[in-house]
């Protein structure tokens, strides 16, 4: 009796067995962002506080190894992020409050002259000043709900940061107890392979968190001090600004460089602002060519184009907070996937 032979050739059913595993990927994952989307307000803090986590776990380990009671070396961690947030942000809004006027008169110096250039093109400072006044006269009336919304956006933050700092301490106390608890919920005998992907993720947003961390320090203060060099107002602002944009790469530091290349326009005029975008591309040559390669060597390794993507996705889904959350949970899905690489690779 002839065997039958098949309707498609091998390489047709293996297209076909990849393009079937896709779409099972994706659906997953796309159930998995709808449940991530529709209960954002339980899963953010618990994101963020796996990112503070991740970020303050060295220190811990170190108070811990210190003979100190868990829960005392968590609740130690805990109150220096605190001191620490608190009192950059103290430095940050002194420093804004001193110089605010001044950087606003420059800004209103330079729309001045922006406009006394349009006005030479059929525009008058007149025109733009009259229809300023009938927007404002347009939108004025919904200034009262927008406050309302404002200060519920406040207050949202606030309950989400509180609760993620809860959520890092309990972490933080109860980290040991994380592999008993993800081999317990495992099935049969994948407890061991649960585990190590579970703690190759975690080191790899471990390793993303403590080296951003460090290179955002260090623009921030190569940034601040340039800017101070060229007597920039709000300069420590400015470097708090690059800080906290360097948790988002690429985009982060081009919007924070671009705001303080405004800055210096609008103040010092156009000599000190090609200076002080001077400054900022070779910090961020430093950054890409020295600091990336040499810091984070040891971390997942990710091409600009993936990480490019992964903001854009991030973006779309939850807006800036998920610009900043995209690129380290990006980070664990290669971790997860390289350590699934690795053990394949050792059973054969």
């Amino acid at each position: 009796m002839q065997p039958t032979q098949p309707l498609l050739p091998e390489s047709a059913r293996r297209v076909a067995a990849w393009c079937v595993v896709v779409l099972l990927v994706t659906g997953v994952g796309a159930v998995g962002v709808w449940l991530c989307v529709t209960f954002k307000t339980a899963v953010t803090p618990v994101l963020l506080a796996i990112l503070g986590t991740a970020l303050l776990g060295p220190l811990h380990r170190r108070l811990v190894a210190m003979r100190l009671n868990r829960s005392l070396a968590a609740g130690l961690t805990c109150v220096a992020v605190v001191a620490v947030v608190g009192g950059a942000t103290y430095i940050v809004v002194s420093a804004l409050v001193e110089t605010g006027d001044q950087i606003l008169a420059s800004l209103r110096l330079a729309a001045t002259d922006l406009a006394e250039h349009l006005g030479a093109a059929g525009t008058s400072l007149d025109d733009m000043a009259q229809n300023a006044k009938e927007l404002l006269g347009k939108f004025g009336g919904t200034a009262a709900s927008g406050l309302i919304t404002g200060l519920s956006v406040v207050g949202e933050m606030t309950a989400v940061a509180v609760l993620a700092l809860l959520l890092i301490f309990f972490f933080l106390r109860d980290s040991d107890k994380a592999a008993g608890t993800l081999r317990s919920l495992a099935p049969g005998s994948t407890g061991d392979t649960a585990e190590a992907v579970a703690r190759r993720a975690f080191e790899a947003v471990e390793g993303f968190m403590r080296g951003t961390t460090f290179i955002a320090l260090i623009d921030a203060l190569l940034i601040t001090v340039g800017l101070l060099v060229l007597r920039v107002p709000g300069a420590v602002g400015l470097g708090a600004l690059v800080f906290v944009g360097a948790y988002i790469p690429y985009l982060g530091a081009f919007i924070s460089g671009a705001v303080a290349v405004l800055v210096a326009l609008a103040d010092r005029g156009v000599v000190i602002a090609l200076w002080a975008l001077g400054v900022v591309l070779a910090v961020q040559v430093l950054e890409g060519h020295v600091l990336q390669p040499v810091i984070q060597s040891r971390t997942v390794q990710m091409h600009p184009a993936v990480v490019m993507i992964a903001i854009t996705a991030g973006a779309s889904v939850a807006g800036v907070l998920g610009m900043l959350l995209a690129v380290p949970l990006t980070a664990a899905v290669f971790g997860v996937i390289g350590e699934m690489r690795r053990g394949e690779y050792e059973r054969h």
